[in-house]
């Protein structure tokens, strides 16, 4: 009996360690940019009218840029050839033939961080529909996941909870890398700006971080006006240019899009624009964020902008949404 109770404990626990070894899976590390998607698909599908129909919707151009620019880079790879190299991607799409259709999203499957998208239908016409049926899904689904690895990046290296004037003032807390240095912090008003290091913008170009509030428009009419008339003043206020009677404005030729999204619980308009200094020749694209804070009747305003020019800015805009979407009302 004391045997049979041996060897019984025995395999309990040896099934337990064997249990405990699975839950310690290692994970390749993952590989590849910000924006970058590696796309699983058949080449006749690549080459075909599935390919056309996805390259339409990933490759989709990034709002309120001075020059047009795609939301993803994309590689392509056949299914035949998704192997160990390439499963060790940090975005990937899986498009194939299956007998039901279905949108599916995982994570952490092959590599880690990993974000996987896979999209299946009974035949071309289907897959078709469920990539127009899905495409926003599946963009929200990537971008996401990149935001919340860059934001995870910048908790690292960021300043501490009571470094700025402003957000303190304002009752806010924001993740701010170090890289960003600090232009003007009032209590009202707070400019971050980082130096850029690459390509022609090297020693010249900037990103830039803004924070204030105002008081709660009393009509929601006429929102691209009243955002780029709180713009222009703030502008005014706060960011000169070069020489006198020249300061930031929301720039005439180009109407901004605006969106109605939520931060966090709050509601909140998203407005994509470029921005140019006023008798001046410098531009860029700019993401304002105006919060909704009810309780305080006050609009929280959160802004990025670049100047970058003649190279490609929709990493840098990125890195500011990133940057944006961590703002937090205390």
């Amino acid at each position: 009996m004391k045997n049979i109770f041996l060897a019984l404990s025995l395999v309990v626990l040896f099934t337990a360690c064997e249990s405990k070894k699975e839950e310690k899976r290692v994970f390749l590390d993952s590989n590849g940019r910000m924006n970058h998607v590696l796309i699983v698909m058949d080449n006749s599908k690549w080459n075909g009218e599935v390919g056309d129909k996805l390259k339409d919707i990933i490759m989709t151009p990034v709002l309120g840029m001075p020059q047009q620019e795609n939301q993803f880079d994309v590689s392509h790879v056949a299914e035949s050839s998704f192997g160990k190299m390439f499963k060790a991607s940090r975005n990937v799409l899986i498009v194939d033939l299956d007998s039901i259709s279905d949108f599916q999203s995982m994570q952490n499957v092959y590599a880690k961080p990993q974000q996987i998208v896979k999209i299946t239908a009974p035949n071309d016409e289907a897959l078709i529909e469920m990539l127009e049926l899905y495409q926003e899904q599946m963009i929200t689904t990537f971008k996401n996941f990149d935001i919340e690895n860059v934001q995870r990046t910048h908790v690292k290296k960021a300043y501490g909870e009571t470094s700025f004037k402003t957000l303190n003032d304002l009752g806010l807390e924001m993740t701010i890398p170090r890289f960003f240095k600090k232009v003007d912090d009032t209590g009202e008003f707070l400019w971050m700006r980082q130096h850029l290091s690459g390509g022609i913008a090297k020693g010249d170009g900037t990103s830039n971080i803004l924070v204030y509030s105002i008081p709660m428009p009393a009509s929601k009419k006429g929102l691209v006006q009243t955002i780029s008339r709180m713009r222009d003043t703030v502008g005014k206020k706060y960011i000169p240019g070069r020489k006198e009677n020249m300061y930031m404005i929301t720039e005439k030729l180009y109407t901004p899009r605006v969106f109605q999204t939520k931060m966090g619980d709050l509601p909140c308009y998203a407005t994509f624009g470029k921005w140019e200094v006023l008798n001046d020749f410098m531009a860029g694209p700019f993401l304002n964020y105006a919060i909704e804070d009810v309780a305080n009747n006050r609009w929280i305003v959160v802004e990025g902008f670049v100047y970058a020019p003649s190279v490609n800015k929709r990493d840098y805009m990125f890195e500011l949404e990133a940057v944006l979407k961590s703002i937090h009302i205390k």
